[in-house]
């Protein structure tokens, strides 16, 4: 099992980052919201990998935060959704977003994600909302990367609205009066239903 990789960034397309690893190249695929944070070729990159094992061959995909990584893997675990539809997902939402959405069980904002239609995108929700009985951070193994300050949450919390569509100003009211403690996909489930309540 390739966890991690350590080196330097040869190259990146569309779709793919190209990673020099002790000499060794390695193709990673990713989405195009990790690839546009990637640095510029020949500066020094780690990213977190999942390996996928199947009879044709080996694909390895990358990932710039442990949260990423394990949504990605929640995702290919649900019937009908491969990899590349899991990384379109990824690039479509912050995770965040994409959890808050599938707590929210909002079908049409799921389906914002290339190739998947309603039938996907509510067996989508079925199956990852059971990940969340337990709150925002039941859906991740290591819960410690949710421990940011509030004003880092709040601000994760406007920006995944703002990438699920809403406007700015409907971002910042439906995040006033906000749970202090609450982790970032408390945060977004509050603004949801606040807005929902004023559609």
């Amino acid at each position: 099992m390739i966890a991690f990789l350590k080196g330097v960034l040869a190259g990146k397309d569309a779709s793919t980052a190209y990673l020099e690893v002790g000499g060794v190249g390695y193709a990673v695929g990713m989405s195009q919201t990790a690839l546009s944070k990637l640095p510029e070729a020949g500066s020094p990159v780690e990213v977190h990998t999942h390996l996928q094992v199947r009879e044709d061959g080996l694909s390895l995909y990358g990932f710039l935060s442990l949260e990423e990584k394990a949504l990605f893997e929640r995702l290919i675990g649900v019937g009908g959704v491969g990899p590349k539809v899991a990384l379109a997902a990824l690039s479509s939402f912050t995770p965040a977003a994409l959890v808050a959405a599938v707590a929210a069980q909002d079908v049409a904002a799921v389906q914002r994600v290339p190739g998947v239609g309603k039938k996907t995108a509510s067996r989508i929700i079925l199956e990852l909302k059971g990940s969340l009985d337990q709150g925002f951070e039941g859906l991740f193994d290591d819960a410690s990367q949710f421990a940011a300050p509030a004003a880092e949450r709040l601000a994760g919390a406007r920006e995944a609205l703002l990438s699920m569509g809403f406007t700015s100003a409907e971002a910042d009211v439906s995040l006033k009066g906000a749970p202090e403690g609450g982790d970032e996909g408390v945060l977004l489930q509050y603004a949801l239903k606040r807005l929902g309540a004023n559609s």
